[in-house]
């Protein structure tokens, strides 16, 4: 119904909007989760997941999400596909243009996490999907007994590397400053892999070749020297950081210098009746486990907001 006003919709489908689907669920709120570009978030690209409370032998990214699906639909979450492209906050009920429908809501949880940080050269997106990639779990198995190389310094660059392990005969790491962000069981991790192999105070200057549409070499720059050559490889992932997905709120909401959103009391924004939870908001530990437990916080703050303000 086009005059219908919701009680909470969910922007994002990961583990802290399924998380919040599932409490507003069994409280009765019937939440509308809208499921963006990434439905699952970045667990969906993710394997084995050993670190998740409850699972002692640890369990498939997907499998894991596909459970809280379920989970949040038993309990009375409809689901929809679509992106949020304009947001009026400025009163309530607030409105959501999706597509070109515009859903009127109550209150908002924002669960719309982020996606991965590209470089930003001209032949690197050319090359996405022949022989670029920013997930190694996806399509780290196309490069069997391959030679590739990782971009980056963090857990995600170390982890995507020792994934990548499984199936290249040699991981290269390439880092343009000579110490490294990650944590020390990462790095220590990825430093004795035989496979793996580091090259830092380097940076990428081009992706070749995008005349042939396949990843043959990277030309490469030393930081200090300015020296200059090709590194032949069959494949570049990407493993520097990401993008919190709020673009639509700039101007509205409050932003950090990187654009994740801000919060106060865990995960209030500065609008009453919105509130922000997962990786859009959450730059320092973004984890699965951190991102349901903000998505529960949300959806308590959201019950506490509707029976205060009378729905």
């Amino acid at each position: 119904m086009a005059d219908e006003i919701r009680n909470v919709v969910i922007m994002g489908a990961g583990c802290a909007g399924l998380t919040a689907a599932i409490y507003t669920g069994r409280a009765n709120l019937k939440p509308l989760v809208l499921e963006g570009h990434e439905p699952g978030g970045q667990l969906s690209m993710t394997t084995l997941v050993e670190n998740f409370p409850g699972w002692p032998e640890g369990i498939q990214g997907p499998v894991l999400v596909d459970n809280m699906h379920k989970q949040a639909e038993r309990f009375g979450a409809e689901f929809r596909v679509g992106q949020v492209s304009a947001a009026n906050l400025s009163e309530r009920p607030f409105v959501l243009t999706v597509g070109k429908e515009q859903i009127k809501t109550r209150s908002l949880i924002i669960a719309s996490g982020a996606s991965a940080r590209w470089l930003g050269l001209p032949s690197e997106r050319a090359l996405i999907g022949h022989g670029v990639s920013s997930c190694a779990t996806c399509d780290g198995f196309f490069f069997r007994d391959k030679e590739v190389a990782v971009i980056g310094g963090g857990d995600s660059a170390m982890e995507e590397a020792l994934f990548l392990t499984r199936f290249a005969s040699r991981v290269t790491l390439i880092h343009r400053r000579d110490g490294f962000r990650a944590s020390k069981i990462m790095l220590d991790r990825a430093k004795t892999h035989e496979k793996i192999h580091f090259m830092p105070n380097t940076v990428v200057e081009e992706v070749m070749d995008v005349q042939a549409k396949e990843v043959t070499a990277l030309k490469l720059r030393n930081v200090f020297t300015g020296k200059v050559w090709d590194f032949p490889t069959s494949a570049m992932f990407l493993g520097i950081g990401h993008v919190p997905n709020a673009a639509m709120f700039q101007g509205t909401l409050e932003t950090d210098e990187n654009g994740y959103l801000k919060t106060r009391d865990y995960v209030h924004t500065g609008v009453p009746g919105v509130f922000a939870c997962g990786d859009v908001a959450d730059r320092r530990y973004r984890q699965a486990i951190t991102a349901s437990g903000t998505g529960c916080m949300a959806a308590i703050e959201v019950e506490k907001f509707l029976e205060e303000t009378g729905h």
